[in-house]
C-alpha cells in the first residue's frame, strides 16, 4: 500500500458521483419540451445552467483521471512548473492540484 492508496481512493470515489451527475444531467438535457412556451423560457434557462454543471463535472473528471495518472506514475505531489512538492494541505484541498500554491498564485 503507497502513501497515496487512500488519496487515490478517494478520487475515484469522487469521479464514480461525478460520473453519475453527468449521466443524470445529461439525461435531465435531453427531456422534451414543454409544449407551453413561456415554460420553454424558464426550461431553456435551467438547460444552461444544467450544461454548465455538466461540462464542469466533465472537466473535474479529466483532472481527477490525471491525478490518478500521476499517482500510478510517481510524479503525484510535485508541482509541474517547478518540481518543488505541493504541500499536503494544498494537496488535501485541491486532490488534482498540479501547481504548489507559489507557481499556482503566479499563474
Amino acid at each position: 500500500m503507497t502513501k497515496h492508496d487512500d488519496i487515490a481512493d478517494a478520487l475515484r470515489q469522487r469521479m464514480q458521483a461525478l460520473t453519475g451527475r453527468i449521466e443524470q444531467l445529461d439525461h435531465d438535457l435531453r427531456e422534451p419540451a414543454n409544449p407551453d412556451f413561456a415554460e420553454q423560457a424558464t426550461e431553456a434557462e435551467h438547460d444552461e445552467m444544467m450544461e454548465a454543471l455538466e461540462e464542469s463535472s466533465r472537466a473535474e473528471v479529466q483532472q481527477i483521471k490525471a491525478a490518478l495518472a500521476r499517482i500510478k506514475d510517481g510524479t503525484y505531489g510535485t508541482c509541474a512548473n517547478c518540481d518543488e512538492p505541493i504541500a499536503p494541505a494544498r494537496l488535501e484541498a485541491v486532490p488534482y492540484a498540479t501547481l504548489c500554491i507559489e507557481c499556482a498564485s503566479a499563474a
